[in-house]
């Protein structure tokens, strides 16, 4: 079965160039974005790793770790960081995933089983569906999957934007509408009936329809 939305995510133990992580012991009580490079030493994925680096004080204020993955060997990911140090300013400051063997590749579903147990000979082309972005929460559950082509930079500023929504879902039944932002109105969920909704939100709501009720966003303070 393919990785769903509400899934648990597969568990694993990997060496890392921050040493042997066990997943869900180091997600803990955090949220966690794990993002997933097809090869070593290829051009787009050395401009995202670099700038989610730049990223990384944004994340952690949301209580969000980040880890990277890459289908070769831990000791190439270190000799990749510093070419994205000397090419982006910043080399990875978030642990970067060894999968040498594809056994995460394969866990996750971004190869097939058939695809062999080593990324030896292989290339960006053979791993081209990995190259992904899993948003896991504390419960350990996938909040969000997108998957890239290797020719698209992926958008780690609509990331955090859909964390931040995610996590305002979870603490006050709310969900977001088209283009939000963050500090903007947000919508009560329909599961949220109007005498809860009263509880909820003193200070009322604008009701366009019944089933789209816009309220300010809620204080987190």
């Amino acid at each position: 079965m393919a990785l769903q939305l509400g899934d648990t995510a597969p568990d694993f133990t990997a060496d890392t160039t921050e040493g042997q992580v066990s997943f869900h012991d180091w997600i803990g009580e955090s949220w966690a974005v794990l993002f997933s490079h097809p090869k070593d030493f290829t051009p787009v994925c050395t401009t995202e790793l670099g700038y989610v680096a730049k990223l990384k004080p944004e994340f952690e204020k949301r209580n969000v770790k980040i880890i990277g993955l890459s289908v070769d060997t831990v000791e190439d990911h270190k000799r990749w960081a510093e070419d994205i140090a000397e090419t982006q300013g910043t080399a990875p400051n978030y642990p970067m995933i060894g999968d040498p063997d594809l056994a995460v590749s394969k866990l996750y579903g971004m190869l097939p089983a058939g695809a062999g147990d080593s990324a030896a000979g292989r290339t960006a082309v053979d791993n081209a569906t990995v190259r992904n972005v899993y948003v896991i929460g504390p419960d350990k559950k996938v909040k969000l999957m997108i998957t890239y082509p290797m020719s698209t930079g992926r958008n780690f500023d609509e990331v955090l934007r859909v964390i931040d929504s995610l996590q305002l879902t979870a603490d006050y039944k709310v969900a977001t509408p088209v283009n939000w932002k963050q500090g903007e109105d947000v919508i009560i969920v329909p599961a949220v009936k109007n005498e809860e909704a009263k509880e909820l939100f003193p200070d009322g709501w604008q009701e366009v329809k019944p089933y789209l009720r816009v309220v300010k966003q809620p204080d987190a303070s």
